[in-house]
């Protein structure tokens, strides 16, 4: 009898790590995204979901050709992100789930380093790694949760001079994101969430169907006594807007998540009484983005 293979052994092991990339029209960024994941797995196993959103141009299709150990579901519909990614999650089974955006990929550090970080900080509910944007800037993920002050002068002034003091407290500008922080919250575009922190909070609320559903989770984690942690052992590039574009009702959508989290989280005692002035201020916020960006095109 032959002896076993070590790639027969890694096939039978139980995976360190899953990966769940919710897609909606990525084109050839789904390809990119996967062939870095597959790289960047390190010692790591892997398993690798991407949930389809009903996707038309073929992306999701040209993914399981090219990559077959990769497990594409498809949803028939478009349910948004949160439900998106909760379909990734119920369909694996390792103890770390990295959420990535199908228009990010991984290029720098490894998710076997990423998971083993994470088993070395029990606490952590919730790793973000460094973003940088397209261009090689960095965003800035890791954020504090807001003051009505901080998220009102954000949410006005900082679409037009994201240099304001109310946009740099908010989004810690003076912190240059190469330490790792516990913070309040991080972006969406790429987090490793630990399956045990969900099991006692609950999955994404898909409720949000884009936009907040970070800001809701990791709320909901820290209210639970998890830690939200940055680290800079991955980082990630993110090309951002190429599922959901800059359009209109993107703006009007994200108006509406920002809504639901100030009236989920937020609205309690006489900030109540907020609720229609918030609704009534998040859609002129929105129409002023909209009018501007095309007025920039």
């Amino acid at each position: 009898m032959s002896e076993p293979t070590a790639s027969g052994e890694a096939a039978r092991r139980a995976p360190d790590l899953a990966i769940v990339i919710v897609n909606y029209n990525a084109g050839a960024h789904l390809l990119a995204c996967l062939s870095s994941v597959l790289a960047a797995a390190g010692d790591a196993t892997l398993e690798v979901v991407v949930v389809d959103n009903a996707s038309r141009d073929g992306s999701a299709q040209r993914a399981a050709e090219r990559f077959p150990e990769v497990r594409v579901i498809e949803t028939g519909t478009n349910r948004g992100f949160a439900a998106g990614v909760n379909v990734g999650l119920r369909a694996t089974t390792a103890p770390f789930v990295f959420v990535l955006n199908p228009d990010a990929e991984v290029t720098v550090g490894t998710l076997g380093g990423l998971a083993k970080l994470a088993r070395e900080r029990p606490r952590a509910g919730l790793l973000g790694p460094v973003i940088r944007n397209a261009d090689g800037s960095l965003y800035p993920s890791g954020r504090t949760f807001p003051s009505i002050a901080q998220a009102v002068g954000h949410a006005f002034v900082g679409p037009f001079d994201p240099d304001n003091h109310w946009t740099r407290s908010y989004t810690m500008s003076g912190w240059d994101r190469t330490t790792e922080r516990v913070v309040d919250w991080v972006s969406g575009s790429a987090m490793l969430l630990r399956r045990a922190a969900l099991d006692e909070i609950g999955l994404l609320d898909e409720g949000f169907f884009l936009y907040g559903e970070e800001l809701d989770l990791c709320t909901r984690l820290r209210d639970g006594g998890w830690q939200v942690v940055f680290t800079p052992e991955v980082e990630v590039t993110h090309e951002g807007g190429v599922s959901t574009g800059r359009s209109r009702r993107m703006n009007l959508i994200h108006s509406r998540s920002i809504y639901r989290y100030y009236r989920k989280h937020r609205a309690r005692g006489w900030r109540r009484m907020l609720l229609p002035f918030a609704w009534v201020a998040l859609r002129v916020r929105a129409e002023l983005v909209s009018v501007t960006r095309r007025a920039e095109r």
